[in-house]
């Protein structure tokens, strides 16, 4: 503390000195030798401790004080001008009553502030500067790794910044743009050698300089998946390992000067650029209403739980046929710090009873409808279960709607239900029709509740997906096992894919004129699940075929090679939301739907899977089962 109050006082001192030294430097300037004869007659040291007098308190007041000069900066250059600018315009009110301005001529006080301006800051920032270099010259030395960064913006200059501690553990030698635009500048002395294109050539130049980096480190979050695949390619020829800086949103305290890198997760490689969401229309459609959320413990239900909960509902119903999974969730919320008022209700959506008094009792506005049998091969296996759960307690729950008169009920479907070839897509293919039927029901009466199907493909770590089952292989030492070379899927994040989905809800509310169509999420481009088992490979440090080796299974009950997300006959639409599409499939009469579904349900309660299949082929044509 003394040290930090002396370091202050010379600053004070400094400062104090340099205003009486610019009063004389502007009289000079200005007047030259005449300047002497207003030290003969008194006025030059009068007006010097007048000038001081008013410098003091205002030095004071715009908290000169509190900045480091070895961090001067842009904000205490601000400080500096507002201070040199009260202190002349206060001296010339005060000259003006005192003396009309007659002793003095006018244009010193022009020159004061510059002089003045000059003095204070100049020796800040040389000072700034000399740190600096003498910092600089210590990284030469130090034994701080040495990294090539990916990306030339803002997040870049923070890690550099973030790293000019002698015992940082990091030391940038380059950096490279994705755009090259930046090629030849610096950043904090730090040269942007080239383009990601460039990156072994980039690479090869710092080698002979003898600054061979060991590590890649991205930081730039606004990369495309495709550029991270290709930059983890890179790295991997070129014998470094690559990271990425945590994104600043995810730094509670700021940005240490020590900084963990984060490893390039799955996420990172399949991720799409970051799209511009309608939060407020969000906000809109959530906040102040009774929320009603069916399998709110899985893998979507749980994320759409968490996101909705952010909007301020007033009442969160969370039901849940999963105990264990019910109360992961509910105790989740009871840690939240002003989370929303929330009830975990035990229940299943094939229980018409069950979910019509919850409805009831709760009276929801809202409901997202996500429970499901998802699982390709237990649906495949079971398909009477699958069936009851996807179709049939579906219909259960768009009835309750209607009868509870909630606003709006958003049924969450799957690219599994385009051209199905297993139990599961065509059963949710069914459900998919079915809320269809009602909506466009609804809107030729102009009332009732609205019905917003939304569908996308698989979630990146969801239960069941291909994530954690290769991340438990590798845990194991391998072999990763992959159905088919061929086989490709599309994937998105959980977290996207909940965004996403609140969005297309808030714009299918206010967008009546898509009644009876369905919302697709745009999920870019399929991957192939080989490559993303090679990728995860060496995410974790290995080589595939060599430490880990991969084996091909064959296609498992119900699965296809390629997964469609748009049906032939339903050419996708653009709605003028980013990242959400429409589809306009056929509509099929709600009666007569419903008739058909009654018939389904007796099978499957009666466990005749026979029965169950051969209504739902007749109701889902396109239905072809894999052989």
């Amino acid at each position: 503390m003394k040290e930090k109050l002396s370091r202050a006082h010379i600053a004070f001192v400094h400062d104090v000195v340099m205003a009486a030294v610019s009063f004389w430097a502007a009289l000079n300037l200005r007047l030259g030798e005449d300047m002497w004869l207003l030290w003969k007659s008194g006025d030059l040291a009068a007006g010097t401790i007048l000038f001081v007098a008013i410098a003091i308190p205002v030095f004071i007041s715009q908290r000169l004080y509190r900045g480091v000069w070895r961090y001067a900066s842009v904000n205490d250059m601000a400080a500096l001008v507002r201070a040199s600018t009260l202190t002349v315009l206060i001296f010339m009110a005060l000259l003006f009553l005192i003396t009309r301005l007659e002793a003095l001529p006018r244009s010193v006080l022009i020159i004061n502030w510059f002089v003045l301006l000059a003095l204070l800051g100049g020796p800040r920032f040389l000072y700034r500067t000399f740190k600096d270099k003498v910092q600089a010259s210590r990284l030469l030395r130090s034994d701080a790794i040495p990294v090539l960064l990916v990306g030339a913006g803002d997040e870049a200059e923070l890690f550099i910044r973030a790293t000019r501690s002698t015992d940082a553990e990091y030391r940038a030698v380059g950096l490279v743009s994705e755009r090259g635009g930046r090629v030849g500048r610096n950043i904090h002395g730090i040269d942007v050698l080239g383009s990601t294109d460039e990156l072994e050539q980039v690479v090869a130049a710092l080698k002979s300089r003898g600054e061979a980096p060991q590590r890649l480190i991205i930081t730039d979050h606004r990369l495309d998946g495709s550029v991270v695949r290709e930059m983890l390619d890179a790295a991997d020829r070129l014998g470094m390992t690559l990271a990425r800086i945590p994104r600043l949103t995810d730094l509670k305290d700021g940005l240490a000067e020590h900084l963990t890198l984060r490893p390039i997760a799955v996420e990172d490689l399949l991720g799409r650029p970051q799209m511009a969401l309608d939060r407020a229309g969000m906000e809109a459609l959530i906040k102040g209403r009774r929320v009603m959320v069916t399998g709110a413990g899985g893998s979507i239900g749980s994320e759409l739980v968490r996101q909705i909960a952010d909007f301020g509902p007033s009442l969160l119903v969370l039901f849940e046929a999963c105990e264990f999974n019910l109360y992961s969730i509910d105790q989740e919320l009871s840690q939240r710090d002003g989370g929303p008022e929330h009830v975990p209700v035990l229940g299943d959506v094939r229980d018409a009873v069950r979910v019509r008094s919850v409805m009831a009792i709760h009276q929801p506005e809202l409901v997202f409808h996500a429970a499901a049998l998802k699982h390709v091969p237990m649906v495949e296996y079971n398909p009477e279960e699958g069936v009851l759960t996807n179709a049939v307690g579906t219909r259960i729950v768009v009835d309750a709607c209607i009868e509870a008169g909630v606003a709006l009920m958003v049924q969450i479907s799957t690219d599994k239900a385009v051209n199905p070839t297993n139990v599961m897509g065509a059963s949710k293919r069914v459900a998919e029709m079915y809320a269809q039927a009602l909506d466009l029901a609804a809107g030729a009466r102009e009332d009732g509740t609205r019905f917003v199907t939304v569908r996308f493909g698989n979630v990146l770590g969801s239960t069941g997906s291909v994530v954690p089952l290769f991340q438990k292989q590798l845990a194991a030492g391998g072999p990763i096992t992959v159905t088919h070379p061929d086989m490709t899927r599309y994937f998105m994040t959980v977290r996207e894919a909940v965004e996403l989905v609140l969005q297309a809800s808030a714009f299918g509310v206010g967008h009546p004129d898509y009644r009876g169509k369905i919302f697709v999420l745009d999920m870019g481009e399929p991957v192939k699940i080989v490559h993303l088992a090679r990728q995860m490979i060496r995410l974790a440090g290995l080589r595939p075929d060599k430490d880990v080796e991969i084996v091909f299974t064959g296609l498992r009950p119900g699965e296809k090679l390629f997964e469609e997300i748009f049906h032939g006959a339903e050419p996708p639409v653009q709605t003028g939301q980013p990242g959400v599409l429409v589809a306009a499939p056929r509509a099929v009469d709600a009666e007569e739907l419903g008739i058909a579904i009654a018939d389904l349900a007796e099978a499957c309660r009666a466990h005749q899977p026979e029965r169950a299949m051969a209504v739902v082929r007749r109701l889902v044509p396109e239905y072809s089962p894999a052989s």
